[in-house]
């Protein structure tokens, strides 16, 4: 075989491994792109304060999102006491919003995304949230935090990051701090990011719950003589 031949062999052979290659990272930024972006009319929100908190929330439309301040001891534990701004959704859901800033009234003050079976303190939920800061708490060292609660009227469960020592895997960087929940069957994915766009997945929890369930933001003050304040931005769903 010449070595021109020999040239056109390996170039051949190249092509054809790298072939599969470049179609799977065109297809990957394809699916990415193809996530667009439906904002969620704010009227079609309901609200209540879940499991009777001594300090009622408020919520104020602002700036194209929510406004809310919260009391309640906590959602955690066997039962609930929070602030909720809901929709009724059936089916799968790929829900996001930001979270523009959260002034705690307690280290372990607590907003975010909760799929809830139903609105009695201690139902059945997943709840991907976020803390004020990235301080050291329990086992995590960042600002996210996955929780849920599988049976009714037992108690409450986390999923932490994988290490809670160096650099937090998972921090809160407010204003820029998104976060996402995606239903997909009775499987719930938490998802972080900075800039609404380039998402990591937190972790994957799979729950039974029934196909209609309440959507939407969940914020306790983690005090019951104190209340703490968020300010919610870009809260839609994400198409796929």
């Amino acid at each position: 075989m010449t070595k021109k031949s020999i040239m056109c062999f390996i170039s051949l052979v190249i092509l054809v491994i790298a072939g599969p290659l470049t179609f799977a990272q065109v297809n990957q930024k394809t699916e990415s792109n193809s996530l667009k972006f439906k904002p969620v009319p704010l009227s079609a929100f309901k609200h209540c304060d879940v499991g009777n908190p001594s300090i009622p929330g408020t919520v104020k439309i602002s700036e194209n999102g929510f406004d809310l301040t919260a009391g309640g001891a906590d959602i955690w534990g066997n039962k609930d006491e929070f602030n909720f701004v809901y929709v009724e959704r059936t089916g799968d859901f790929d829900f996001v919003c930001r979270v523009q800033s959260l002034a705690p009234a307690n280290l372990y003050t607590k907003a975010g995304l909760m799929a809830r079976e139903d609105l009695t303190a201690g139902c059945r939920h997943v709840y991907f949230q976020v803390f004020s800061d990235n301080s050291l708490r329990n086992h995590n060292n960042g600002g996210y935090e996955f929780q849920y609660r599988s049976t009714k009227d037992s108690a409450m469960k986390a999923i932490y990051p994988k290490t809670s020592e160096g650099s937090p895997e998972f921090p809160v960087e407010y204003p820029n701090t998104w976060i996402r929940l995606q239903r997909i069957n009775n499987e719930f994915t938490g998802y972080y990011c900075t800039d609404g766009k380039t998402w990591k997945p937190y972790t994957t929890f799979t729950l039974e719950l029934p196909p209609k369930i309440y959507l939407g933001l969940a914020v306790t003050a983690h005090n019951t003589y104190h209340f703490a304040s968020v300010m919610f931005r870009n809260i839609g769903e994400l198409k796929h």
